[in-house]
């Protein structure tokens, strides 16, 4: 049997989120823009999880937007704030170390007259606040952040980011698909104006995702056609899935802080054995990162020969992000920090979640060991 520890790609569903969804993909499949009883029955559904989303996150149910899932959500917090604000200014900002679905969204607003920022950070993956003030002039319009990172787990500082740029009037967007499942989010009380987030990272759905838009934020539309989605995002509702993200959202909510304290305890044991072996180096913060991430650099070892022999020995892991699977290139999050093209081209990302117990843990480390021993001679 295989032991999952790529959490950070994708979750397993919850069998309550399961049977939450089923009912509307069998019974109560109605388009919720009908008319008739299934369609209402539908529409009732989709706004009471809007509200019980909205909820959780400390906003208004008229500022959460369903999407496809998070890269969608960050293309339409982008492109959408760039283009509504160009008036404004073209000097748009982000770090070196987001997500492919940011980076890319900056690069394509390139061909628009857009000036993108990149922010250098420190070795541990943290933004520098007063250099990131040093970088804003009168043209900056918007700053595109991750709450924490998907490679190597680094936790932003957002609340003090969030008082800078708000004095100085900047749109702020948050990608808050990693930090969802291990972090409080209290989106009024942050102050920011976007945020995205999907499903399938919390042991929900894969599919459906979500835009937070503060009241009053402009933002243009990214999706047209039909009027769902209070006009702002066209498409026929998937029903099922956003009764799953509801659900998903409602079941980690509540057992957050039993899950951070079992995650960490698997996390640290690994951690501990895995640094133990000569040549191998924890990438990021030691303190602010999330609780089951590890990345770990390793001296003189094939991280895709490495991930194979793993595959092979029942051990599911990763070198990186998910959407780079396959890419011989040194990881971008690992050269911003500083790693040469050796230790982030050969890197290991294990991300444990609750889901798993200390046996498959104990498990995976002897045998991660044992590989990396073996290809070493």
């Amino acid at each position: 049997m295989n032991i999952y520890l790529d959490n950070s790609a994708t979750t397993r569903i919850k069998e309550e989120v399961f049977a939450a969804m089923e009912p509307f993909l069998k019974e109560n499949y109605g388009n919720a823009s009908s008319v008739y009883s299934f369609g209402k029955i539908a529409r009732s559904k989709i706004e009471e999880s809007r509200d019980k989303i909205a909820s959780i996150l400390g906003a208004q149910s008229n500022e959460v937007f369903f999407t496809s899932g998070g890269s969608e959500s960050d293309n339409w917090a982008i492109k959408g704030s760039a283009f509504a604000n160009m008036e404004c200014g073209k000097d748009i900002m982000t770090t070196k170390i987001e997500h492919k679905a940011v980076l890319e969204s900056f690069e394509y607003l390139k061909k628009f007259g857009f000036n993108p920022i990149y922010l250098d950070l420190n070795e541990s993956g943290i933004v520098d606040i007063e250099i990131l003030e040093s970088k804003l002039t009168d043209d900056t319009i918007f700053l595109s952040m991750m709450y924490a990172n998907n490679e190597i787990g680094t936790i932003q500082p957002i609340s003090k980011i969030s008082e800078l740029i708000k004095s100085k009037d900047i749109l702020f967007h948050v990608d808050g698909v990693q930090a969802l499942p291990y972090i409080d989010i209290n989106l009024r009380k942050l102050n920011i104006d976007l945020f995205t987030a999907s499903a399938h990272k919390i042991g929900g759905p894969k599919g459906i995702g979500l835009l937070y838009k503060k009241k009053g934020s402009k933002v243009d539309n990214l999706i047209h056609g039909g009027s769902q989605e209070m006009g702002k995002r066209a498409g026929t509702e998937n029903v099922a899935f956003i009764v799953g993200f509801a659900k998903a959202m409602e079941i980690v909510t509540n057992n957050r802080e039993k899950n951070i304290l079992k995650i960490k305890k698997m996390r640290d044991f690994m951690l501990n054995k895995l640094l133990s072996v000569k040549g191998v180096y924890l990438n990021g913060d030691f303190i602010n990162r999330l609780p089951g991430n590890i990345n770990i650099s390793i001296e003189k070892v094939d991280s895709q020969l490495l991930l194979m022999l793993l595959d092979k020995r029942g051990v599911c892991t990763s070198s990186g992000s998910a959407c780079n699977a396959g890419s011989i290139n040194p990881s971008h999050v690992l050269k911003a920090i500083g790693r040469n093209d050796e230790l982030a081209k050969n890197c290991l990302r294990i991300t444990i979640n609750e889901d798993n117990n200390m046996d498959e843990i104990i498990e995976a480390s002897d045998i991660i060991i044992s590989t990396i021993n073996s290809l070493r001679g």
